[in-house]
């Protein structure tokens, strides 16, 4: 628990000239020649300091403090102890860190906030280790059939195949024993296929006899008949009769995932793929006071003619270009989102290969598929980037990212823009020659820049590892290979997907080690792997440059807004293992305290929030299928 020396500051109380009378003065007594500079001397004391720690700044010299000074929004000063003890007066909240740990606050450059904290709230949690057989998804459902009136649905998700016991998909057969008559949907963690039980196939008209939609897959056995899983674009025939989440759901999803953010160290999110109803829920909660972390959002793609997309993007062009302005770097219209291929979960990205099953196994003639005709999809982006839009692609397989970065590099060519800072969402398995394009992209026109999920090795790592197999694996998050040829990334937790925290980002960007072990502790190898502050800059600073904030958040420098995240312990020298179970000790958001995790009479100090999310994620060690410790 962080021992705070005064009370908290009041705001407001004590005038300017006097609160400038008393900053002079203690300025007179003490100068200040601070580590990242200092507050003018005839500004007022600072509001909050933090002192007797270390202030890991992550700015470009890699400096490493004793103390951050705080007034208003902004960090005023970066340096030791002396120094920033001089820039405080009688109003100033004095922090003792002692010995623990300042970063940037964290942000997750790929992160379904708005969707994902709705779900939070108002569907079954089927995540590990909610669910670790069939038997206990059919619980879960059985249980809401009964409560829900008739007709109503059973929504769920998190369920992953690689973590259940039977190390398969679940199917309508599962849950039509359970379902009470009424139609269930359980999403898959990685949102990219799900299960509908028959009640709710019959209500979307799907029989042996439909044909898969363009880029989609309804799943059959071996006789033709549907098996209740639906991939990619087929998903919309059942989804699309579930009702909407209202706005008031939408709003609390928000307040509490920022709140959970908060808890994690957390303070800014890119939210990709949002719609106006979405933009308009956000500008709700910001105008309650509600939304403490930043929020960069990218416009879902129009599906429709070139020439309405066209006139789509200029009219989102008329508003959002953050290179201009940021606005007020609270709510930020961002740019597009869109995809060419599918899932490393679903066998459906795009690849030059057949995918793999079960690691060694070949799912014969499975090479994935994009999920549009790909010269119609780079005619669209071209749309998007001439209207001097950023646009991030949804590329995971080899043959997709290889199809993103050159159709970058054909935009360039054609309307020479330079800082759009477009990006590859997921990048998982690029090619040499995807990575050069990369380097050179990034080198010559701000653009090409990865946004991964480090956490797939990990939450979905023994799924992922089974569908890639074991070449594949070894180049998924080519991190190193990212560094040599001088590339930056920009990462995220793509929740709903994987857990949010991004310590646990941190530590899979070391790790590279699979939740449950089912092919083995490494199928991922470590020659891809980056140290802790590697992996702290791409959760701060390079994720800052991805949402156009790099000038005023990301690192710990004077003038910055002052996000902050305390730890209890010291990212850069704890041992590997130890990045994943760090403790969020408090959080300052523009200026402001918005966590500070409390001692309970009983001795534990985790909060409320936390605690909440431990349901999610124990902290612990858990058993993998032989009964044994997973290699963590």
């Amino acid at each position: 628990m962080i021992r705070s020396v005064t009370g908290a500051v009041t705001r407001g109380t004590t005038s300017q000239v006097g609160r400038r009378a008393v900053g002079a003065a203690w300025a007179v007594m003490t100068g200040c020649v601070g580590l990242a500079g200092c507050a003018d001397s005839s500004d007022p004391p600072a509001d909050l300091v933090l002192t007797g720690g270390r202030v890991i700044t992550l700015d470009a010299q890699r400096r490493v403090a004793e103390a951050v000074a705080v007034r208003g929004e902004r960090v005023t000063a970066v340096g030791t102890v002396d120094e920033i003890e001089a820039l405080t007066g009688p109003e100033t909240r004095r922090v003792d860190l002692d010995g623990r740990a300042v970063t940037p606050g964290l942000m997750d450059a790929h992160v379904h906030f708005a969707s994902g904290g709705a779900n939070r709230l108002y569907r079954l949690d089927m995540s590990y280790p909610n669910v670790e057989n069939i038997a206990d998804v059919q619980a879960m459902v059985a249980e809401q059939a009964g409560l829900v009136g008739e007709g109503e649905w059973v929504r769920g998700g998190g369920w992953d195949e690689g973590k259940l016991a039977e190390v398969r998909y679940i199917y309508a057969s599962d849950l039509d024993v359970v379902d009470e008559g009424r139609p269930v949907w359980l999403m898959h963690t990685m949102g990219h296929y799900g299960t509908a039980n028959s009640v709710a196939l019959e209500m979307a008209g799907i029989t042996a006899e439909t044909p898969d939609p363009p880029g989609g897959t309804i799943d059959r056995d071996d006789a033709g008949r549907p098996t209740g899983v639906l991939k990619e674009s087929a998903m919309g025939l059942v989804t699309r009769l579930i009702p909407r989440l209202g706005p008031d759901q939408q709003r609390e999803g928000i307040r509490a995932l920022a709140d959970a953010f908060n808890a994690e160290c957390m303070t800014g999110a890119k939210d990709p793929g949002i719609v106006q109803a979405t933009w308009d829920a956000y500008a709700d909660v910001l105008a309650d006071g509600d939304l403490s972390v930043r929020v960069f959002v990218l416009w879902s793609q129009l599906d429709a003619t070139i020439e309405e997309v066209r006139d789509y993007a200029e009219r989102l062009a008329t508003f959002t270009r953050p290179y201009e302005s940021t606005g007020d770097d609270r709510l930020i219209a961002g740019g597009v989102k869109l995809y060419i291929d599918g899932s490393g979960g679903a066998r459906t990205a795009w690849l030059y290969d057949d995918w793999n099953r079960e690691f060694t196994g070949t799912d014969t003639g499975n090479r994935g598929y994009a999920t549009m005709d790909p010269d119609e999809l780079r005619r669209r982006f071209r749309a998007y980037h001439d209207a001097g839009l950023h646009v991030s692609i949804h590329s995971i397989g080899d043959r997709a990212i290889d199809w993103t970065v050159e159709s970058f590099q054909e935009a360039v060519a054609a309307t020479p823009t330079k800082g759009l800072r477009h990006g590859i969402i997921h990048s998982n398995i690029p090619t040499d020659h995807a990575l050069d394009a990369m380097a050179e992209l990034q080198r010559e026109w701000q653009a090409g820049y990865p946004e991964p999920s480090p956490t797939f090795t990990w939450w979905i790592g023994d799924t992922y590892a089974g569908n890639f197999g074991p070449e594949r694996a070894l180049r998924l998050n080519p991190f190193r290979s990212y560094r040599e040829r001088g590339i930056i990334w920009a990462s995220g937790s793509d929740f709903f997907v994987t857990p949010f925290p991004a310590r646990y980002g941190v530590w899979a960007s070391v790790a590279r080690r699979p939740l449950l072990g089912v092919y083995g502790e490494t199928p991922y190898g470590t020659e891809q792997s980056v140290d802790a502050e590697t992996a702290l800059r791409s959760f701060t600073i390079w994720a800052a440059h991805q949402m156009f904030l790099e000038d005023k958040v990301g690192t710990i420098e004077t003038g910055k807004y002052a996000d902050l995240a305390v730890w209890d312990r010291d990212p850069l020298t704890v041992p590997t293992d130890e990045l994943r179970d760090m403790v969020c000790e408090m959080t300052v958001f523009n200026g402001e305290v918005v966590f500070e995790r409390e001692k309970q009479d009983h001795g534990d100090e985790d909060s409320a929030a936390s605690r909440d999310h431990i349901r999610i994620m124990p902290q612990g060690l858990m058993p993998n299928r032989a009964g044994t410790r997973p290699g963590w």
